[in-house]
């Protein structure tokens, strides 16, 4: 029994007309395209709980092949996995941990964003209607009440932007605490502090622990990169739209990369671009 591998192309991207107001959609999706990346489509009726065990055994947080159950992805995998390649290649390409937190946190990070946009513009999307659910559960199970939730939700609407980077901060410095620690006492210390971040009841919404399994397996050292990642994170933090530093540092620059087949990653000098007029529905 074998895989299909198939191009982005081969596949039905469920759900993409509800990203068509989402301005960073089709850069991504250009960029995941340019990249070459495959899918391994399973035999029919291997389920997709075969999938999902082998995407999360075999997984690589920068790049590799995802293991689907049917030749179909949805918008927001499309926009994740992109994110993914887009940071690794500005970084330099080499998977230290801090490139795969930074990386992961990121994409994960992004997909709160699109909660923030589509449940004000595509509030019936198969996204809003499969995702929301799935984070309230994981906020009832830390102690969050429903009300508490949707004025949550009403508040990540209303700045979609600053959802992302408040989150996306919580992710990556939760992740570099968790990774330092050897013992339950210790990591139950690490989320003790966090606890009182908006988004804290969401963390376990974005299980952690495969982050650090996986960098615990497969991470490189270099410390030139954890430098350029720590120089990349302090932009992100400085910068005042994070979505547009996004999109213009990183997506943006992949697409001038793929043009021209070169490579740039960051470094530590690398500035701030200035905050250009932006409308909330293009970003």
């Amino acid at each position: 029994m074998t895989f299909r591998s198939l191009a982005l192309t081969d596949l039905i991207i469920d759900d993409e007309p509800s990203f068509a107001h989402v301005g960073l959609y089709a850069p991504l999706k250009a960029a995941l395209l340019a990249s070459g990346r495959r899918f391994l489509v399973l035999p029919e009726d291997s389920g997709r709980d075969r999938a999902l065990f082998l995407n999360l055994t075999f997984w690589g947080a920068d790049g590799g092949s995802e293991v689907l159950a049917e030749p179909a992805i949805t918008a927001d995998e499309v926009s994740h996995m992109a994110l993914h390649h887009v940071v690794h290649r500005a970084l330099g390409g080499k998977a230290t941990a801090l490139v795969s937190f930074f990386a992961e946190s990121i994409a994960s990070a992004f997909d709160l964003y699109l909660v923030g946009r589509l449940l004000r513009n595509r509030p019936e999307s198969d996204f809003i209607e499969s995702q929301v659910p799935i984070m309230a559960e994981a906020a009832e199970d830390a102690g969050m009440d429903e009300d508490a939730f949707e004025a949550l939700l009403l508040e990540v609407v209303e700045a979609p932007e600053q959802a992302f980077e408040e989150l996306r901060q919580l992710l990556f410095d939760t992740c570099r605490d968790l990774a330092a620690c050897t013992t339950p006492e210790g990591a139950q210390g690490v989320l003790s502090r966090r606890s009182g971040h908006r988004f804290a009841p969401l963390l376990h919404h974005y299980q952690l622990s495969n982050w650090l399994l996986h960098t615990r397996a497969y991470a490189l050292a270099d410390e030139a990169t954890d430098q350029a990642v720590l120089a990349a994170d302090a932009q992100l933090r400085a910068a005042p739209d994070a979505i547009e530093w996004l999109a213009t540092r990183f997506v943006s620059a992949e697409r001038s990369r793929s043009a021209s087949s070169l490579l740039e990653p960051v470094t530590g000098e690398a500035r701030v671009p200035e905050r250009r007029a932006t409308n909330q529905g293009t970003s």
